[in-house]
């Protein structure tokens, strides 16, 4: 039992890492798209790096089974096109495994005003995923706490 607030120390320690560039959640995604005359998305991973030279895949809405346009983004994670008719437009961007689904709804007049974003995780379920690695570590230090009786 004396051992337990090392234990309990190193745990915590663990979960939070050496510097600012360990994050737990590195492999999520955000996409986010602006609207001008043409769309323009920018991918970028949770960490703030661009998603450079990932694979992009836009649907339209009249044939949602074959991709109606084809791509990768720029360095800085970007890629634009222009939509040619209204409806619900998907844009599937992928690089290593890693990647998302956005939907983009276009109306009557094409490219119009609009902005918005996709993220992985909702806050319930980040809250959730970091509870649950919390509840992991003390449980794991607890067992290893524990005397053994002879």
């Amino acid at each position: 039992m004396r051992h337990l607030p090392l234990i309990i120390s190193l745990s915590l320690l663990s979960l939070v890492g050496a510097g600012e560039g360990h994050r737990a959640w590195a492999h999520g995604v955000q996409i986010e798209y602006q609207a001008t005359q043409a769309y323009e998305i920018q991918a970028a991973y949770d960490t703030g790096t661009p998603m450079a030279d990932a694979q992009v895949a836009v649907y339209s809405p009249d044939e949602p089974s074959e991709p109606w346009l084809t791509g990768t983004t720029d360095a800085q994670g970007r890629f634009v096109f222009s939509p040619t008719t209204p409806g619900n437009w998907e844009v599937q961007i992928r690089q290593a495994g890693h990647g998302d689904i956005l939907v983009i709804p276009v109306g009557d007049g094409g490219a119009g005003s609009a902005s918005g974003s996709s993220n992985s995780y909702t806050p319930l379920q980040t809250g959730l995923m970091i509870g649950s690695v919390l509840w992991g570590c003390i449980g794991t230090a607890l067992f290893f706490s524990r005397s053994i009786k002879r």
